[in-house]
């Protein structure tokens, strides 16, 4: 769904039929971790680097995220990047 507010264009994660139930947890987690891994390789700017980030902004809560930023950052993150 794509939406524009005061010339800002918002858009949700698409469909992916890896996640086909509601329950959008995994589908949250697993973009986390394919942006990390896709920016420790390609950097942050690479444009598959930014769907991830787009997919994963626009449906995991930022609490989940500013948490996994800080165990990234103290080195205590339980994902494999």
């Amino acid at each position: 769904m794509v939406l524009e507010v005061d010339g800002v264009i918002f858009q949700t994660a698409p469909w992916d039929p890896r996640f086909p139930n509601t329950n959008q947890t995994k589908y949250c987690y697993q973009s986390y971790l394919d942006f990390n891994r896709c920016k420790k390789i390609r950097g942050e700017d690479f444009d598959a680097c930014q769907y991830y980030k787009r997919v994963f902004k626009s449906i995991c809560p930022n609490s989940w995220i500013d948490k996994w930023d800080t165990q990234i950052d103290e080195c205590r993150f339980p994902g494999n990047i």
